[in-house]
């Protein structure tokens, strides 16, 4: 039986590698958290309204998860922006604002949170160098992904070397969008058509992020994967913005994906 005071992440066998050149990684869920309510479990969003004093237990529980302190659990404010940050130490408050970060340096978890937009982690075993990305319709649109490879390689990454995988977010049977939003697609590469189905409303279609996502991580050179979970409709594991939303719900609690390059 699960220990329900300890998180119970998910991983992905395509880290086997950086597993072994001492890179650890995992996808939280809602699983092993104290806050209540509707942000019931792992609550880690620093910019939620839940008990600050729930979120920060939350973080430490990750933080102890992934082996650094709290204060090397590093997530910034994100922006659904293209922009990454290179860190090399513990940033303090106010936060940052970006949607991605990459590193050379052991001790220090990179995090990506999220509540359907898609966690996306990144590792180059041979060089460790490791980054987190904040990847929503607009962050990976507006280039988030290519920009978080390029800056792992200015820091020495081999491009062909990363492998790329995308945490749980939201699936295309849960993502309706309207026109305005196709259009924006496909007006910017008509090849975009094929990430929308028709939806049961006029006008409106089904969004795969999920494949749009992993599509442009792989036409960046890289080596991409998913998880295939999907936020919305996973309620025991996730959260979900989309969900709440929908619900006419106050509030959403935030997932986090971690990142860390273990010292030698």
């Amino acid at each position: 039986m699960l220990d329900p005071t300890k998180p119970h992440p998910l991983e992905s066998p395509m880290f086997d590698e950086a597993a072994h050149a001492g890179i650890k990684h995992a996808f939280f869920t809602r699983t092993g958290g104290v806050s209540k309510g509707l942000y019931h479990g792992l609550n880690t969003g620093v910019g939620s309204n839940d008990n600050p004093e729930h979120v920060a237990e939350n973080r430490r529980r990750v933080a102890q998860w992934m082996g650094v302190g709290p204060e090397s659990l590093l997530s910034v404010y994100q922006i659904h922006s293209p922009d990454v940050l290179v860190v090399r130490e513990p940033f303090g408050q106010p936060r940052p604002k970006a949607d991605a970060i990459v590193t050379d340096r052991p001790g220090l978890a990179l995090g990506a949170s999220a509540a359907d937009c898609g966690p996306v982690l990144f590792a180059d075993p041979a060089a460790r160098i490791i980054g987190a990305a904040h990847a929503g319709w607009k962050g990976a649109f507006t280039g988030v992904l290519e920009n978080t490879i390029a800056a792992m390689e200015g820091l020495g990454a081999k491009r062909e070397n990363i492998v790329a995988v995308l945490g749980p977010s939201i699936s295309q049977a849960k993502y309706e969008v309207g026109p305005e939003f196709i259009a924006r697609f496909t007006d910017a590469d008509p090849v975009n058509a094929r990430y929308f189905i028709a939806s049961e409303k006029e006008s409106h279609a089904l969004f795969d992020l999920n494949l749009y996502t992993v599509d442009r991580l792989a036409s960046a050179g890289v080596q991409a994967g998913q998880l295939g979970r999907c936020t919305y409709a996973e309620e025991d594991l996730f959260y979900s913005y989309r969900r709440a939303t929908h619900r006419g719900e106050a509030d959403y609690g935030r997932l986090i994906s971690a990142i860390c390059l273990e010292e030698k």
